[in-house]
Parts: structure tokens; sequence; C-alpha cells
């Protein structure tokens, strides 16, 4: 059996990943590696690892492509044999889970990476990978699936700075990162999703689903179906990032604040979605020129996934990790050219900070506590903006 040793068995994972590979067919199937939680490996365990992936629209899929899974709090030693044996390692573990400073360098500083440089066993990707590749001897392709741009290269580079700072005597010509665009809206599991599939460990997604790769594998890889190999991924990463997700935080921020719960409630107030399409547009207008005339149809096809009430995508689900996601999502994009909804976007992140801190509420951010004592601090919203690495926009976004 050919072998792919995934990080984060998360939602979206199940519905991305491990559906297009469970298309593939063939002789493939993967290995699961939490490094936190032990939630999602019982649940999965206790019905031999196949669970209900409802695609909406669609149907209910089985997904029986799991072989195992591994929790990196249970010994790092069966987790490092499994990745030995891959010929491809996978991960869907955030923005947050690659430990990345605001300048995108490795933060050295960071609890996880301080502590695998320093001690055994391993809690983390990067050390772990960085590991793998030390005692390694066959080709490896590592492939990112997270939501940010460049990841592969991103995932590369930290790995270096890690097995750098560690001593660590790796061959680099036996890996491959390449860059990745995932796409596929997947909301958390509700209670009615279990009881529709009448499975505790069912996943909701929608019928759409997209994924660019860049042609650069080490060695073999399933026959994912309409699966897009290219040369460069950049153009596809920034159309998604910059009009799906940039949108998404816009009305995650914006909705919130005036009472509602999910995408389609929010897309649905007319003030709120005529913005949100002049993001989209704003947006697409920074896009490399071959793709521009791709922008209206993307746009109004996003308006359709967000007007989607059966996969009740909640915006507090969305607006997690900001401090992560807005330099991708909206700083790159207002650094290209000043527009009143990129501007009102990052206004209302701040907004959202502010608000529950004040209601004495921990956001769900690795920058918590810092963005809990910048909440209250004399110049708020500077603070904040220092956070993300704004502090040259706060001419703009203060004025």
């Amino acid at each position: 059996m050919r072998q792919i040793v995934h990080f984060g068995l998360g939602n979206f994972a199940r519905a991305h990943l491990l559906d297009y590979t469970a298309d593939a067919g063939g002789d493939w199937q993967v290995i699961g590696v939490n490094l936190r939680s032990s939630t999602t490996r019982d649940g999965l365990a206790a019905q031999d690892y196949a669970y209900a992936l409802k695609v909406q629209g669609v149907g209910v899929k089985q997904i029986a492509v799991i072989n195992t899974i591994l929790l990196a709090s249970e010994g790092q030693q069966p987790i490092l044999q499994a990745m030995a044996h891959a010929d491809i390692i996978s991960a869907t573990v955030t923005e947050k889970g690659y430990h990345l400073d605001q300048h995108g360098q490795l933060d050295l500083q960071d609890p996880v990476i301080a502590a695998d440089l320093t001690s055994l066993p391993l809690r983390g990707l990067i050390g772990f990978i960085a590991h793998d590749l030390a005692q390694r001897d066959r080709p490896v392709t590592i492939l990112s699936c997270d939501n940010r741009p460049g990841n592969g290269d991103a995932l590369r580079q930290a790995v270096q700075q890690f097995a750098q700072a560690a001593h660590l005597t790796i061959d680099w010509s036996l890996a491959r990162f390449p860059n990745a665009m995932v796409d596929r809206i997947t909301p958390a599991t509700t209670d009615l999703i279990r009881q529709e599939c009448n499975d505790p460990m069912a996943v909701p997604t929608e019928a759409f689903r997209e994924w660019v790769i860049e042609d650069c594998f080490a060695g073999p890889r399933p026959d994912w179906p309409d699966v897009q190999f290219v040369q460069d991924v950049r153009p596809h990463e920034l159309r998604k990032l910059r009009m799906l997700n940039g949108a998404h935080s816009f009305l995650a921020y914006a909705g919130l604040a005036q009472g509602y719960d999910f995408v389609h409630e929010a897309i649905s107030d007319l003030q709120l979605r005529r913005q949100a399409l002049s993001l989209m547009m704003e947006a697409g207008a920074t896009l490399p020129q071959d793709i521009q005339d791709q922008v209206p149809a993307y746009a109004q096809a996003l308006l359709v996934r967000f007007d989607n009430t059966e996969l009740a995508h909640r915006l507090d689900q969305i607006a997690m990790d900001g401090s992560q996601k807005l330099p991708y999502r909206i700083l790159d994009t207002l650094r290209l050219g000043a527009t009143p909804v990129m501007i009102s976007a990052v206004r209302a992140w701040m907004s959202y900070c502010i608000a529950q801190t004040a209601l004495g509420k921990k956001l769900n951010d690795p920058l918590a506590e810092e963005i809990a004592r910048a909440a209250i601090s004399a110049r708020p919203e500077r603070q904040l903006l220092q956070l993300i690495g704004a502090e040259d926009l706060a001419p703009l976004i203060l004025e």
C-alpha cells in the first residue's frame, strides 16, 4: 500500500484531501496524526476510521481511506516510523500551526518550537518534518493543504530554519514542498448533521471543491480526479485568498457586529452584500492580468455559495485566528491600493477584538493574550494593528 501521513484530521481535511483520495481509488491509504486532541481519533477508531461525508445537494458518501490515527501525546516514534514509509506527508494545521512571526519567519521563541528544539517528545508539525527528513533516505513530497499563500514555500522555509537551529543534517534533494490552493467550504458538524447521517463523526460540506497543486512531486501520487497540476499556483491562490477568504473575514466581523450568526444571514443583509461584492471586485482588480477575466463570474459564484442556507457556516468559526488570517486575506490587498471596504474589514476586526475583550471573552486566536492587552490599552487600535504587522497602514485605517 502507498501511504499518505496527514497531520491535522479536522473537518476540512476529511472533506477535501480524504474525499479526493477516496475518489482516486488505487492502493493509497492515509495515516492521520493529531498533535493535540484525541477526540477525533477516539471517535473514528470506534467506527473503524470510516465516516459519513454529507455533500450538500448530492448526498452522503462513506469515506474509508484512513488506516489509523496517531497522537503526538502518545509518543513520537510511531509517527516518525509512519512518516519514514510515506510517499506524501501532508498537513492541515491552519496558519498558527506553522509558528511563524509577523515577518513570516519561524518564531524560535514560540513555546512549541522552543520545546521541540530543546527536548523530546516532539509536539509540532515543523519539528516532526525536520526530524523525519534528517533520517530519510528516500524521496518524499511534503504537501501543505493549508489556506495561506505560498504554503509550500512557507513550510519549507520553516522546516529549514528549524533544522538549522536544531543542528540537523538533511539531504534537501529528497524533499519537495509544492505550493497548493485548496477550496471547499466545510462548516463545523452540528447535532442535526450527526442525526441525519446516523454518524457522530459525520462531516458536512458543499458540493463545490477545488485543488490546484504545483506539479513538482518527489514521487508517486494518487490519481486525484479534477485536481489541477500547474507550474504556478500563485494566481489561483491569490484569487481565492483575496476574493473568497477576504470576503469571508469581512462578513464574519461585520456580520457578528450586526447580530448575525451564519454566513447566509450576513450575505442576505443588502448593505453587507453590496460591501462584500465590492470587496471581491476590489480584490479582483489586484490579481494577475491573465485571470482578470475570471473575476466577475467568480464573484457571482461566491455569492451563490455564500447564500447556501444548508451549510450553516458559522461566522464565529470564520472569525477564529484573525491575527493569522488578516495579513493574507486583507492587508496584502490593501497595500496594493486603499479601498473603503478593505479598510472597513480591518476596522471590523479591531472592533470585534475590543468588544469581545470588554465582555470578558477570550478570543480563539494564538495571540489572544496579546490582543486582550492591546484592547484595553490607551491606544487599542494602534496596538492591534502592530500585532498584525499593519503599522504602515495605520494612517489609512485610523484616519
